[in-house]
């Protein structure tokens, strides 16, 4: 459903010059927010200027904005400002109250509906259907404010959503923190902004299934009642499909503002799959790079790293910044978000020892690498030199000059996976006796006079905060489910639709297995036929019960894949071992 990603693909195949002659487009409405009493600057902005990213190619978005609780006066500037959104950023904005547009041929045509402000029970049985498939076949989601104040009897969309609203004080001027400043709804701001807005509380915590890109200091305002952890802005995968939600947008103010409009802007071209984010859940991690000082660091080599607006950029070299003031040893997950100005070159490295000769970390530890248009061993997401990356997920998930991207380095024992904005793209394990990905330091690379490359927020979750766990989704966005929640040896294991109950929680403890409710996901009789029964049961530790996932999203064990039994996948669809193959019903994704 997406469109084709035509900016990324004349890149890759060596036209840098595509880009550089696509004028970024700016915002067209440059008015300032209203500095009325109480309302606050945007000091998140350049003045009074946000620039836009490089063009897309054309699609279009659905603007639904139909209410039936309180309406809100600003649906009418929201309306005005997607237009002129779209006009300047190549998408078309269809505009609607009218529910009978929930159709599943009329959704086909959108790559995004935007729910602004909308309120109340606004569609029936029938168009919350048609809606449910629309997103399971891979259409975006986009909710402005009210949107969380909708359908609180429809369950698909509360989790669609996120978090649904409960309340809120007086409009205010409240801090607003940026977690995340890769996505492209928040890679413009600055790690704090001041806004004035009407500021919901919500009836749960979206932070363990969404991924939280900016949150409210509750103590910045008065009438926040979310213990000090209140998201504002976030987004998710979910069941196929693209979903994105900021708490902004209550005052008419909102629309003409050029911080929120490209926040806005950001959210749309995500849910549209114009850009690629690394949109899962995220807890545990520790900054080793926070933004303001480079206290543990060192250069190594020559060249340098300058600091300026939280980011390190690369100049000169061949040289690299390591980590000094700590070895990482066991299981971990470093996060970290770079971004390339043209056709640059610059790398990751993992598993070195301390030394300050930058050559040290090419002979004893690995190079993630960055620079897209290198050959096949040397190119994003590889290991260089030993192992190149799925190249085709690579393509998917990668995005180009100018935008930032978002790299996660999971080492369990001695196997790295590589995971590019959420996507596996890389699955390398070490076998050289003198090297070990288990223990060693942290570097980013400055590859030479040229190559600028940018990196903020250098993050890292050690083995001690516990193992992966949640859903793990397959075909039409269903889970893998314990069928009737069994503990029994030998209960089927099958598709059912995603509920958050204990029969689809499993657990990834990092020694091959998948568990759930105390049991593995086993492969009935270590049985390799096409056909073979999964089933759960107790955790032997053999190769029934190894499972491995690869960078094309398939999970296998004994050299099969997990596959969804037949070609509908409804609920109650029998999962069983398969010879591996390119079908949807083959592909799985991992808490």
């Amino acid at each position: 459903m997406h469109a084709t990603r035509t900016r990324l693909t004349c890149w890759l195949a060596g036209a840098l010059l595509c880009l550089a002659a696509a004028p970024a487009a700016a915002l067209t409405d440059r008015a300032t927010a209203d500095h009325r009493a109480g309302a606050a600057t945007e000091p998140a902005a350049v003045g009074d200027q946000v620039a836009g990213p490089v063009a897309d190619p054309a699609y279009r978005v659905l603007a639904f904005s139909k209410t039936a609780g309180f309406r809100h006066s600003s649906i009418d500037d929201g309306l005005a400002a997607l237009r002129e959104l779209g006009a300047a950023h190549d998408f078309t904005v269809d505009a609607t109250e009218d529910a009978q547009a929930f159709t599943t041929g009329n959704l086909a045509r959108y790559q995004a509906v935007v729910f602004l402000s909308t309120t109340g029970d606004v569609l029936d049985d029938t168009q919350q259907t048609a809606f449910e498939q629309y997103v399971r076949d891979g259409g975006g989601y986009v909710g402005v404010h009210a949107a969380a104040d909708t359908e609180y009897d429809w369950p698909f969309y509360a989790g669609l959503a996120g978090a649904l609203f409960q309340s809120h004080p007086q409009n205010q001027t409240a801090t607003v923190k940026v977690e995340d400043r890769a996505h492209d709804a928040t890679a413009h701001l600055g790690a704090r902004w001041q806004r004035f807005d009407e500021w919901y509380n919500y009836r749960t915590n979206p932070r363990s299934t969404a991924h939280v890109l900016a949150s409210l200091d509750e103590s910045s305002y008065t009438g926040g009642t979310m213990g000090g952890d209140h998201p504002i802005a976030w987004c998710k995968d979910y069941q196929g499909g693209r979903a994105f939600y900021t708490g902004g947008g209550h005052t008419d103010e909102s629309y003409t503002e050029p911080a929120f409009r490209r926040h806005l802007l950001g959210g749309i071209r995500w849910a549209a799959g114009m850009t690629e984010a690394d949109c899962r859940p995220e807890t545990g991690y520790t900054p080793l790079f926070d933004g303001s000082s480079t206290t543990g660091w060192k250069q190594a080599g020559p060249g340098s790293f300058t600091l300026e607006d939280g980011t390190l950029t690369s100049q000169g070299g061949m040289g690299m910044l390591w980590y000094s003031a700590r070895e990482l040893t066991g299981d971990y997950s470093v996060k970290l978000d770079w971004r390339m100005t043209g056709d640059d070159n610059s790398g990751v490295f993992v598993g070195f020892p301390a030394s300050d000769d930058p050559w040290s970390a090419v002979n004893n530890g690995y190079e993630i690498q960055i620079d897209a248009t290198d050959t096949p061993d040397r190119t994003t997401g590889s290991v260089y030199g030993f192992q190149s990356a799925d190249v085709a997920a690579r393509d998917a998930a990668l995005n180009p000059p100018g935008e930032w991207n978002t790299y996660e380095l999971r080492i369990t024992g001695e196997r790295l996976e590589v995971f590019l904005n959420g996507r596996l793209v890389n699955d390398f394990t070490n076998t050289d006796p003198v090297r070990s990905l288990r223990q060693g330091h942290l570097g980013i690379q400055n590859h030479g006079d040229g190559d600028e490359v940018a990196f903020r927020n250098i993050r890292v979750r050690t083995g001690d905060q516990g193992p992966r766990g949640g859903a793990v989704r397959g075909v039409n966005g269903k889970c893998l489910d314990v069928a009737g929640a069994n503990t029994a040896d030998g209960t089927q294991i099958q598709l059912w639709t995603c509920n958050g109950t204990n029969a689809q929680h499993w657990t990834l403890p990092g020694d091959g297995t998948i568990r759930a409710l105390g049991k593995c996901l086993d492969v009935s009789g270590a049985n390799t036929t096409d056909g073979t029964k999964i089933q759960l049961w107790t955790c032997n530790g053999t190769n029934a019960q190894h499972w491995t996932p690869h960078p094309d999203t398939t999970l296998q064990a004994l050299g099969k894949c997990l596959d969804a039994e037949g070609s509908t996948w409804n609920d109650g669809t029998r999962v069983h071992l398969w010879t591996c193959h390119t079908g949807p019903n083959q592909k799985w994704t991992l808490p």
